[in-house]
């Protein structure tokens, strides 16, 4: 050996290369474990079942959209790094970026369906209710429950089986309605029928759920944006979060230039108008509305930001709720509002109310102050009139339509409004 090594080290030249071959021989398991280089460890986010909400499931929405976080192909901010930690937990809703190819992104909100708080809330309610402990097994507790086992043995969803629910979506239903929501209940892969045989008892446990605590998802779900309604694009869910397109809240419009305003305005009216009056003949209601109820996209076209306070009633079917179905209550009607929480009648719906709600709470703050004396007069005049109910027998068609025409001639035909250019150089449509 040593007699090897002696020829071996004449025949090294260089002093550092000898010493390599030296300390290789010395140990020769070096050889065998030395790596070429030290792979380079990517920063990334340091998700918990617990801010994602999955360590409430099956008490949550559904889990389609978990892969996308997990692979860091949805990130938060509006950084396109993956070296920032996540945002508080206590946060309702998140501007995020999402990519299917990790080149190109683009925004997207992403939302809990209720504060932190009420869920923690809501939890804490079901486990003393049910199962009079602080803390428990949420999805043990709610498979307890009557209404859940009636949901577990039904093939198809029935009005009996929402009774009592405090989504203004169910307030009224019907049962063309409720085969929508099993029909194209996306959380599922398989959807396409009426009858919930293609839902296992999970999926049953998370859309009733969902149904309970904010009903927004499903209305992006079952009436889609594809098909010309005004809700952002749903992309999926992920425990407790919500994925939906991105757009911005009208209420950082309503400082916009008069031209800005008059626009959204008038598609602001379009869609009452939809609402009212649509193929599928189903008449959608605002029970609240706010400064973030609607939104607007970057092309600018506006939509329905947060449908969380949006009612349907069926005007082909109506209500199938028998008397009394309504004020059905148990622990799935309370997990967002209080039990004694009043519900209003559907009789008492009447065509103007979203109308008269706009009037009152969006219209004036985009459109107040804007216009030159003569017009502004007009519009203010109008926003009075419609604030106090309008006042006269006309239907709610014919009050959009006065004010529609008086804000037309103060629109624009621009970039900006990417969603009818260069469309409107050409058409009287726009």
């Amino acid at each position: 050996m040593e007699r090897w090594i002696c020829c071996l080290c004449c025949r090294v030249a260089d002093p550092l290369m000898l010493l390599l071959v030296l300390a290789l021989i010395s140990n020769p398991s070096t050889a065998a474990t030395a790596s070429p280089s030290v792979p380079h460890i990517k920063p990334s986010y340091s998700f918990g079942r617990t801010f994602l909400g999955l360590d409430k499931c099956n008490a949550c929405i559904g889990t389609s959209i978990c892969k996308k976080f997990f692979k860091e192909e949805i990130r938060f901010d509006t950084w396109l790094s993956s070296h920032l930690k996540l945002p508080p937990s206590s946060l309702l809703s998140y501007s995020g970026n999402y990519t299917d190819d990790a080149k190109s992104w683009r925004l997207v909100d992403i939302t809990r369906l209720t504060s932190k708080y009420q869920h923690d809330r809501a939890d804490k309610r079901i486990c003393t209710s049910l199962l009079k402990t602080k803390t428990c097994s949420l999805e043990r507790a709610l498979r307890r429950t009557q209404r859940f086992q009636k949901w577990l043995r039904a093939k198809r969803l029935t009005p009996d089986l929402v009774q009592g629910l405090s989504s203004p979506m169910l307030r009224c239903p019907s049962q063309r309605l409720l085969d929508r929501i099993v029909r194209r209940y996306a959380e599922v892969p398989d959807a396409g029928s009426i009858y919930m045989d293609h839902l296992t008892d999970r999926d049953k446990l998370r859309l009733l759920y969902t149904l309970a605590v904010n009903s927004h998802p499903i209305l992006l779900q079952i009436f889609p944006d594809v098909e010309g309604w005004p809700f952002p694009r749903y992309l999926g869910s992920c425990g407790r979060l919500v994925v939906s397109a991105s757009t911005r809240p009208l209420r950082d419009f309503f400082g916009a230039a008069p031209e800005v305003a008059a626009d959204l305005a008038l598609q602001l009216l379009a869609v009452l108008r939809s609402m009212g009056t649509n193929d599928l003949n189903y008449f959608f209601y605002f029970t609240h509305v706010d400064a973030g109820t609607f939104g607007v996209f970057s092309n600018g076209h506006l939509f329905i930001r947060d449908a969380s306070t949006l009612g349907i009633i069926d005007k082909e079917e109506g209500s199938q709720l028998i008397d009394g179905q309504q004020e059905y209550k148990d622990i799935f009607s309370c997990l967002t509002v209080d039990c004694q929480y009043p519900f209003v009648s559907c009789d008492s719906i009447r065509e103007k109310h979203s109308l008269v709600m706009v009037c009152q709470e969006l219209l004036p703050k985009l459109l107040t102050g804007k216009f030159q004396p003569p017009v502004q007069e007009k519009i203010d005049t109008f926003l009075q009139r419609c604030a106090r109910s309008l006042g006269d027998d006309r239907g709610v068609n014919e009050a959009i339509a006065e004010l529609a025409e008086i804000l037309k001639p103060l629109r624009s035909c621009d970039s900006r409004f990417a969603y009818r250019y260069p469309d409107c150089r050409y058409s009287d449509k726009y």
